[in-house]
């Protein structure tokens, strides 16, 4: 008669499944037999992939989960992180008087736009110059402030931007340059 290891002595650590003359041990998931057929040892999914988790993988007892940075929350999927649009949610600390903008996990407040002289401020982003100060004789008509995010992982070279030359004013020439902010040569005009 064959006699049940399984509920004489038990020697597996987790399940044991008797067998005709004999037994088997078997781990749970998440954790892999050893050597030695008796012990089951946790395994470490993190090691298999480094594509299980978006951000960070961490490992735990007979499974993993993963973790976002912060600013950023872990979606249904369990694996993705999603930007936290602190704007939207209005959860930022910006006064009345600056922008709140989302950037990949955190937020920036900009200060409202200030004409230098001889600007005049038009609206909340634009300066003029006035043709009747002489000031402005090589000075550009009007500045055009605006504030766009880009997306990182776009493929390059790509256009970011367009601008447009209109006849509205007539002997009026156009230059266009870039000011500041490119010293490490990343963008360029065409």
């Amino acid at each position: 008669i064959d006699v049940n290891e399984c509920t004489s002595e038990n020697p597996c650590t987790q399940t044991c499944v008797n067998t005709y003359g004999s037994f088997l041990c078997r781990c749970e998931p998440g954790y892999e037999l050893e050597a030695d057929g008796v012990n089951c040892s946790d395994m470490d999914e993190c090691s298999f992939s480094e594509f299980l988790c978006q951000h960070e993988c961490v490992n735990g007892p007979g499974s993993y989960y993963c973790t976002c940075p912060s600013g950023y929350n872990l979606l249904d999927d369990g694996r993705s992180c999603q930007d936290i649009n602190e704007c939207e949610i209005r959860n930022f600390t910006c006064t009345s008087q600056q922008t709140c903008f989302n950037i990949p996990g955190e937020y920036k407040c900009l200060d409202p736009v200030r004409c230098e002289e001889p600007y005049l401020q038009i609206n909340e982003n634009r300066c003029m110059c006035p043709a009747e100060n002489p000031g402005c004789r090589d000075q550009p008509f009007t500045i055009l402030y605006r504030v766009m995010d880009m997306v990182s992982g776009r493929s390059v070279p790509s256009d970011i931007f367009q601008m447009q030359a209109t006849t509205r004013y007539p002997g009026a020439y156009y230059i266009f340059q870039i000011k500041s902010g490119n010293e490490g040569r990343e963008f360029y005009m065409r």
